[in-house]
């Protein structure tokens, strides 16, 4: 790891995230998160890159969690090395056991994703699944994506908007900055100004059932429709570092 690392100068103060809830940590531990949410955003976003590489190098996950993504990213995208960062050590103790129980070689490192302890334009892809909106300065954390990946190198961003993250069930069982959550247009407009490209063909907007506030009981029940002028939930973007 050592050739990976550099001291940044912009380090963060003050709190740079907000921690989640016992549920939620359990929740992103079960295989209802890994099937409908996890694997189901790694999908969408591999379908968003525009002409797609046999291999990238050295992928980072920023916020690894439980380390449920790694054997997927590898199975999807053939690195030679896989990062995984997270600002909780008793969550990187946990993605260890999973990564060693699946043969896989992944170097953890303790942080977060305003302050990453990894060289400059070293980084092929970058995945930040569902970590953003837990960020307290998420322009910082931009830059600092911006800075570690290679030219031409990929931001895999999938995040739940403020409308998703406003909604009563998620307040009840997570936790988040409320003042820092962003609809979807808002999101785009942050990871440009950064000086990332966005494609035209490398946005998606899910409106996932369990994203909505009746949680798609209308459309499964009844044979209903979403609301075509509803805020978006969801959203998915492959970005490339210029």
């Amino acid at each position: 790891m050592n050739e990976l690392r550099k001291k940044y100068s912009a380090k963060p103060t003050g709190p740079v995230f907000v921690p989640e809830t016992r549920f939620g940590v359990w929740f992103l531990g079960t295989e209802v998160w890994v099937e409908h949410v996890l694997d189901r955003a790694i999908k969408d976003l591999e379908r968003l890159i525009e002409n797609q590489k046999s291999s990238y190098p050295v992928i980072l996950d920023v916020g690894c969690g439980w380390g449920r993504s790694f054997k997927i990213l590898k199975e999807r995208f053939s690195p030679q090395r896989m990062i995984g960062v997270d600002v909780n050590p008793n969550m990187l103790a946990i993605t260890a056991r999973q990564v060693s129980k699946q043969g896989i070689d992944v170097d953890l490192i303790q942080g977060t994703s305003c302050c990453l302890a990894v060289a400059d334009q070293s980084v092929d892809i970058i995945f930040c699944h569902q970590t953003f909106h837990h960020l307290v300065n998420q322009e910082l954390a931009i830059r600092e994506f911006y800075r570690v990946l290679k030219p031409g190198g990929l931001l895999l961003f999938a995040e739940s908007t403020r409308a998703y993250i406003y909604s009563w069930t998620i307040r009840y069982l997570f936790r988040h900055p409320m003042d820092m959550q962003k609809s979807a247009s808002e999101y785009l407009t942050l990871i440009k100004s950064a000086g990332f490209r966005i494609g035209e063909n490398s946005i998606s907007l899910p409106y996932l059932w369990w994203s909505r506030p009746e949680l798609g009981i209308v459309e499964r029940w009844f044979g209903g429709k979403p609301s075509e002028d509803h805020e978006e939930t969801l959203i998915n973007v492959v970005a490339v570092r210029e």
